[in-house]
């Protein structure tokens, strides 16, 4: 069996009121089209074609070339785009999924189990529903004598007695593909001048054949984004799914309604997320740490038995042991090795701490490399920007930096050497050597 993939992102999204297309709006970090291509990727499909028209060119810089795309130039309909991509889906498939590229929330196992009931199915489609006091303006599944599906009603079209009718259609299909390229050309012409998809299902009916049905066993799934009000509601479901998935892993999160966790973080066990974290993009954090309250860390590796408390992070890696806060900030380049404390209002760029190291707060680090068991005491400062250009300070092991030091680069301190405080250091410093003053000059010599 050769499945293949359509996603339908070619609508303009007037409801959602913005210059960008509507498909990538994003959930939890990622544009709902992410979501949508994930699932139908992952049901089994060889290969995803995304049919685009309103903003298609920002639709395909964005998923790139890991799918195909066929272009609606008119928007006559979701028949019509069906049927866009008719030469991209050859008849080499023998079945192709349908969904929406503004429905995020449907998943890869509701899709394959879609599949799978095709499959068995001796006639062309079959469809997904879904019963629902709720009918969020989807269209009504007609049912025979014997219950088999006879057509779809869409809502604009619909009797008062069918608006009644709690069995809606979800918009997902899979079809037999030589069955449906031929049926989507018989397609009747709407009143609103459009094609619609779902009267495939009368054709099929008049050809004499079954229409298969699987209904939704959470109806969340199938929550169809057209507003700002729809995306934030996606937005919540996302996150309690991704929440619940991090719990049921060994992750404690202590009040999972205001934690936001990205679909693209990893965490490891017996780590506790406090109240108002925010975790996103590419982050990893290892286990048995404690992260939070008031954090957000974007794009970071922090490793096992860390305490990072209301701390901003983005592109930094923190080794095992680190403990930081409050209100430190490790910008983009920061690396802070095993063991390091990182104190209140400290702040790092650019810049290597080695193992033991503690940097006292109200301090700022850029573009240096610290050694071991460094103490850099509160108030210090890396002067490494001239006007021009960037310089380096490089600190060796053991130096006691003192209170409000200011390090002239381009530095080097040696190892064991000692700075007073209020030391303003413009020139290199050798090993154990102590100096003091503004500028900075040597009291005493090593072994002198």
């Amino acid at each position: 069996m050769k499945l293949a993939s359509i996603v339908l992102a070619a609508g303009k999204g007037t409801r959602m009121k913005s210059s960008l297309p509507k498909v990538l709006h994003q959930i939890c970090g990622q544009p709902m089209i992410h979501f949508a291509v994930q699932a139908a990727q992952n049901s089994g499909a060889g290969k995803t074609t995304v049919v685009i028209g309103h903003g298609g060119e920002k639709v395909q810089q964005y998923l790139g070339a890991g799918v195909d795309y066929a272009l609606q130039s008119e928007q006559l309909g979701t028949g019509h785009a069906v049927l866009s991509a008719n030469q991209a889906v050859s008849n080499e498939f023998d079945y192709v999924l349908v969904t929406n590229g503004d429905m995020p929330l449907l998943t890869e196992e509701t899709l394959r189990q879609l599949v799978v009931t095709q499959l068995s199915n001796t006639g062309p489609l079959t469809l997904m529903t879904m019963v629902s006091d709720d009918p969020m303006g989807f269209g009504r599944i007609l049912r025979g004598c014997d219950d088999s599906v006879i057509a779809i009603v869409e809502e604009v079209q619909c009797t008062p007695e069918q608006l009644a009718i709690r069995e809606l259609n979800v918009g997902a299909y899979c079809f037999k593909t030589k069955w449906l390229w031929q049926a989507l050309q018989r397609l009747p012409l709407s009143p609103k001048g459009e094609y619609y998809l779902t009267d495939v299902v009368g054709i099929a009916v008049e050809d004499g054949f079954r229409v298969a049905a699987i209904t939704m066993k959470d109806n969340r799934e199938a929550l169809g984004i057209n507003t700002r009000v729809q995306l934030a509601e996606a937005e919540a479901f996302m996150r309690k799914r991704i929440l619940e998935k991090l719990m049921l892993d060994g992750v404690t999160v202590i009040d999972p309604a205001s934690t936001y966790v990205e679909e693209t973080v990893k965490i490891g066990m017996d780590t506790i997320l406090q109240p108002n974290t925010f975790l996103r993009g590419d982050t990893f954090i290892g286990s048995d740490c404690e992260i939070g309250p008031n954090t957000m860390i974007t794009d970071c590796r922090v490793g096992n038995h860390c305490t990072i408390l209301s701390v901003v992070m983005e592109k930094a890696i923190v080794e095992d042991g680190v403990d930081m806060g409050p209100f430190a900030r490790l910008r983009k380049g920061a690396h802070l090795g095993p063991g390091v404390h990182l104190g209140n209002f400290g702040e790092v760029k650019d810049s290597y701490l080695g193992a033991g190291t503690k940097m006292g707060h109200f301090s700022y680090i850029g573009n240096a490399t610290i050694g071991k068991d460094v103490n850099i005491g509160a108030g210090t400062i890396t002067c490494n920007y001239d006007g021009e250009k960037k310089h380096p300070t490089v600190i060796g092991d053991r130096v006691f930096i003192g209170s409000d030091t200011m390090l002239v680069a381009p530095l080097n301190i040696g190892d064991d050497a000692k700075t007073g405080a209020g030391a303003v250091v413009t020139h290199d410093v050798p090993a154990g050597e102590v100096v003091v003053g503004v500028p900075a000059k040597p009291i005493r010599m090593k072994n002198k």
